[in-house]
């Protein structure tokens, strides 16, 4: 039986909504029952959907003191914290540890397993615009750096842009379709030194967002291509780890240098893996693990 991450003694699972003009973050949900990860937030506006012990929940973000409510599918693997919604917004692309990518109803029932037996490994983080094609990290085993790989739904083929030798992982579209967003390897020095960076879906040019001391990860977009979330891990971490002092930061697209927001708590893994922005782009979600439940991100 596949493991899954699980709370420390007194850890506490703390979902909290922040945003641009959110100084102060608000705590919508706390559990010590589960870790729970990665929030999606739904196009209705109505709910969150996050993964904990190999399954899927729903938050009610209007009456989040209802708890967690499972979502029954058949025959799905295990999931990890790798789900994105379909732009349809009633289905989910689901990110399995058999290395497999599924698309099922948010209802639940059956699934469809999307990726094919290729030997590789293949985490989901992007769904394009138009719901056509899904960009995925790609590895052969875990001793290899990821790449990027972008599956076509229709006729199942796949493209490999070019973004150097070096690991990268979280590449997901801009909601105008025109570049996909990553963290990369490439160009640092350090081991494990990720920064963030785009490639242009058309061309393949590929840009440096933001050169800093941090380790960053899983550049996150606002539907209205404004705003950007993303997670600062310390300079040194390697990959992106749970239970960190990290830092959510909030920033323009016009200026990534300059945080508007910086919310510093304790987590990683599981904070932010995934596009958690509201439709509106008023407010995104994400995951703090204090070990003490009184510390709240600041």
């Amino acid at each position: 039986m596949a493991s899954f991450p699980t709370l420390a003694q007194g850890q506490t699972s703390q979902v909290f909504i922040g945003g641009p003009a959110h100084a102060e973050p608000v705590l919508l949900f706390q559990t010590d029952q589960l870790q729970i990860e990665a929030p999606n937030w739904s196009l209705d506006g109505n709910a969150l959907y996050l993964n904990g012990n190999g399954l899927l929940w729903a938050l009610d973000i209007e009456h989040p003191e209802q708890g967690l409510r499972q979502i029954h599918y058949e025959g799905l693997p295990g999931l990890n914290n790798d789900h994105v919604l379909d732009p349809d917004g009633r289905h989910v692309f689901l990110s399995a540890n058999d290395g497999h990518i599924y698309r099922a109803k948010l209802t639940g029932g059956a699934v469809q397993r999307i990726t094919r037996d290729d030997g590789r490994w293949h985490f989901l983080h992007g769904v394009s615009p138009d719901g056509k094609r899904l960009a995925y990290v790609d590895l052969k085993d875990f001793g290899e750096p990821g790449q990027l790989a972008v599956l076509n739904l229709a006729d199942g083929f796949i493209t490999r842009p070019e973004t150097g030798k070096a690991h990268l992982d979280g590449p997901e579209w801009s909601p105008d379709g025109q570049w996909i967003y990553y963290n990369t390897e490439a160009g640092s020095t350090a081991p494990g030194h990720a920064q963030l960076a785009r490639i242009n879906d058309g061309t393949g040019a590929v840009e440096r967002l933001l050169t800093s001391e941090t380790v960053d990860w899983f550049p996150h977009l606002s539907p209205d291509n404004r705003w950007a979330a993303y997670i600062s891990f310390p300079a040194g971490t390697l990959g992106h780890p749970s239970n960190r002092h990290v830092n959510v930061k909030v920033v323009s697209l016009e200026e990534w240098s300059t945080p508007i927001q910086s919310y510093s708590l304790f987590g990683g893994q599981g904070t932010i893996n995934v596009n958690s922005w509201s439709r509106d782009s008023s407010r995104f979600a994400f995951v703090a693990y204090p070990i003490d439940s009184a510390r709240h991100p600041h």
